[in-house]
């Protein structure tokens, strides 16, 4: 009976929620890999979430449920308090630690990178603007190692997923430009 009881319990933040770190996608595209990155300031869920709804709530509608990385947060509250309602969270090991879904009561899924606590903020903020570039072809996971953390540029790194996709660039020509 107790097990069934914790699994029923909402948590609610104790403090007031912060202000998050977070680039989104300006126009709501639906047609985007990602909606955007989220650099939160610890792996504390009842600290970093509730900001981060209320945000998500302002651009894309209230959020019902949230579904995270099992191993990207100390504690692994089932339902959790924000502004008078009660959200589901679930976490999953198949879940990339870099990606958090947003499911909102209009229909709307909202797809964030997130960036760890500890990365540098040069890095953090590179790979939150690719991640909220509509041109983004790399997935939450990869962003770091297809060079989110230089500045060239938008595709940065579209060549790179290509190839690990099964695809080759060509080398060029003996005889171009002869």
């Amino acid at each position: 009976m107790a097990l069934n009881a914790a699994r029923h319990l909402t948590a609610i933040s104790a403090s007031a929620p912060s202000t998050p770190r977070l680039r989104m996608e300006p126009t709501g595209a639906r047609r985007t890999l990602l909606d955007g990155g989220w650099w939160p300031r610890s792996t504390d869920p009842f600290a970093e979430l509730p900001g981060l709804v209320l945000a998500i709530d302002k651009l894309r509608g209230p959020v019902t449920q949230l579904v995270l990385s099992a191993d990207g947060w100390d504690e692994h509250p089932p339902r959790l308090g924000v502004a008078g309602r009660v959200l589901r969270l679930g976490y999953f090991t198949s879940q990339p630690v870099a990606l958090l879904t947003a499911l909102c009561d209009n229909g709307d899924r909202v797809d964030l990178l997130v960036v760890s606590p500890d990365t540098e903020a040069s890095v953090a903020d590179a790979a939150m603007v690719r991640a909220a570039t509509i041109k983004n072809v790399v997935h939450a996971q990869h962003i770091f190692t297809a060079g989110a953390g230089h500045s060239r540029g938008t595709d940065i790194g579209s060549e790179e997923v290509w190839e690990t996709d099964g695809g080759r660039l060509r080398a060029p020509s003996k005889t171009a430009g002869r």
